[in-house]
């Protein structure tokens, strides 16, 4: 009798200890091993390869650095309710394009703690954020976020290449192990490679003759114009249709300082221009901009100069938009080999198949006529 009252006592005491601990689950577990349901953190490897617990119920995130993000996590959420806290720069292209007619609460988040890749841990302090995401090439911000006792997470925007496609992916891969009741990495992916490949098999037979030669211009105001070399977006996005980035031969990471000699030798047939530049193709063909005249380039006299789209966010950067940009670039450029491709329709295609977003003909219109406003604070 006195050894099953022992038994007894020492049962209900373990099972009051196994109550009273927390558990936690890797990236790497199995539901057969233990359910992110039952846990209180999640081990997950960033993109700076640091291990990092994160919460199992993550209600309140800030993104500081790394722009596209926040449009991101709201496609990926299918709301914005999480965010608390982004860059100035996010705001400006929420307000531009369509985030913020889709998830209106995200105009209301605050920007003030985050100035682009700085922060004020005070201000975000206030804010309470269960995590926190930071650009991976910025280790002294990931540092002072980790020693002001944020839970940190590295995201990067470059360690694939500048490969808009498989940066999409990695994000997409790493939020559904943070967030496994949302995971779509195999829909992201398995849409997002499809499309390549098919626009890769296309090109595939282009001549180094037929292949487009193109200039992105990045940036471009009365005393500065600026461009992607091979080392940043624009040289994927040429390699990606099979065309020709004319500044390959600048090696500078990220964008790059060019002057106008150099673009009329280059010459290009197509420009390029991003939603980080005001300037619209009408610009150029009028020389609005500076006392630059660019009525000799071939690109200008055969009237063609592309705005870049503009829907989820600024599209020269990996983000949601990427496939359907991706499709609508080989198809601008090259017209006689994607005419079966209708740029819209697939666009609403992707949203609905993807994100669950229903888009209409107006707003899907909208990605391909954007407005300069985008660019403020550039």
């Amino acid at each position: 009798m006195k050894k099953s009252l022992y038994r007894f006592i020492c049962s209900v005491l373990a099972i009051g200890m196994l109550a009273g601990c927390s558990t936690s689950v890797s990236s790497t577990d199995t539901p057969s091993s233990v359910t992110a349901s039952a846990a209180t953190t999640i081990t997950i490897t960033d993109h700076a390869d640091n291990t990092v617990e994160v919460p199992a119920d993550i209600q309140r995130i800030a993104v500081v650095g790394i722009y596209p993000l926040p449009s991101v996590l709201s496609v990926f959420f299918n709301s914005a309710e999480k965010i608390v806290a982004m860059p100035k720069q996010s705001m400006t292209a929420a307000k531009s394009g369509l985030l913020g007619e889709l998830y209106p609460e995200i105009l209301n988040v605050p920007t003030d703690a985050v100035s682009g890749d700085s922060v004020n841990t005070e201000e975000l302090l206030s804010l309470n954020p269960d995590v926190v995401f930071y650009s991976a090439s910025d280790t002294a911000t990931g540092d002072a976020l980790k020693n002001a006792g944020f839970t940190a997470v590295a995201l990067s925007v470059n360690k694939w290449g500048y490969n808009a496609i498989e940066t999409l992916n990695q994000w997409i891969s790493l939020l559904s192990q943070m967030f496994p009741e949302n995971d779509i990495a195999d829909k992201v992916s398995t849409y997002s490679n499809d499309t390549y490949n098919m626009i890769q098999e296309r090109v595939s037979s282009l001549s180094d003759e037929d292949k487009a030669r193109i200039f992105v211009l990045f940036q471009y105001t009365d005393t500065n114009m600026l461009t992607s070399g091979k080392n940043f977006f624009g040289q994927w996005w040429c390699d990606a249709i099979g065309a020709v980035n004319v500044a390959e031969e600048l090696e500078k990471d990220n964008s790059v300082a060019v002057s106008m000699e150099q673009v009329y030798e280059w010459n290009p047939d197509i420009i390029l221009v991003t939603n980080f530049t005001s300037a619209q193709p009408n610009d150029l063909y009028e020389n609005t901009i500076g006392s630059n005249d660019w009525s000799g380039i071939k690109a200008i006299q055969d009237k063609r100069v592309y705005k870049m789209p503009l829907g989820i966010y600024r599209s020269y950067t990996p983000g949601a938009d990427t496939p359907i940009t991706l499709m609508w670039l080989a198809k601008t450029v090259y017209p006689e080999l994607f005419e079966d491709i209708d740029v819209t329709q697939k666009a609403k295609e992707y949203y609905k198949e993807i994100f669950g977003i229903d888009l209409s003909d107006e707003q899907v219109e909208s990605i391909f006529a954007p407005s300069s406003s985008a660019a403020e604070g550039f």
